[in-house]
């Protein structure tokens, strides 16, 4: 895998038992991603969208085909080996944005740095400094339930890149927000895509969001295609 890819799939293929039927959600998707590229995803609700991500991500397991992270694929690595690089490679920001509730800011950023045995005085460090980086160094020690829903979703980001990953898969980042707090959570992830050069791939419902990406794929009947190009 080249350098310059940081997150490829190869034909993949998902069902789901129901009934006495298998659901095919996803058929034959492949795709690469670049360094520091912007991708979009959309879809009606239910045509496989989280469950792409959750393939990608290593959550899941394709029935047939392949998710190479880190030039490995994820499916002929150990559990162990496949959770070290999900750490280290990936991010992931989901719409509701799961922070640990009895832990502040800080303490839910510097949580990827910790599992990935980093000393806590430089996680602290680290964690303080993307969430400089994300507006929030003021609200670091308080807990999810002090802050808004759009500082909240910034946490969640901050979260996803303290471990400075290749890539960030995001779950409708600006599902729950209202527009004006949405608007701000697009240009900071415009902001952090330049200054870091992090890919990212978003599955969102939101147009305005979709058309600031590099390029669009819609999902529909399990297939993967392009939308648009700039």
């Amino acid at each position: 895998m080249s350098d310059d890819v940081v997150l490829r799939c190869d034909n993949l293929h998902k069902s789901y038992h129901e009934g006495p039927q298998d659901l095919a959600i996803i058929k034959g998707v492949s795709f690469s991603v670049q360094r520091g590229q912007r991708m979009a995803i959309i879809g009606s609700s239910g045509s496989g969208k989280s469950t792409l991500l959750n393939l990608l991500a290593g959550i899941d397991r394709p029935d047939e085909g392949a998710v190479y992270l880190g030039g490995k694929n994820l499916a002929q690595v150990s559990e162990k080996e496949r959770a070290e690089l999900r750490n280290r490679n990936l991010g992931f920001v989901y719409q509701f944005h799961h922070l640990l509730p009895e832990f502040s800011a800080l303490e839910n950023v510097c949580m990827p740095l910790l599992i990935g045995k980093v000393r806590v005085a430089e996680a602290t460090r680290r964690a303080r400094e993307i969430l400089f980086k994300v507006g929030l160094a003021e609200r670091a020690e308080h807990k999810p339930a002090e802050l808004s829903g759009g500082e909240r979703q910034r946490v969640a980001i901050a979260r996803a890149l303290v471990t400075t990953p290749d890539c960030v898969l995001l779950d409708e980042p600006t599902g729950n927000l209202d527009r004006k707090t949405a608007e701000a959570i697009h240009q900071l992830l415009l902001d952090l895509n330049h200054e870091f050069s992090v890919s990212f791939i978003i599955v969102t419902h939101d147009s305005q969001l979709a058309s600031r990406m590099d390029c669009t794929y819609e999902l529909v009947d399990g297939l993967l295609n392009l939308a648009n190009a700039d």
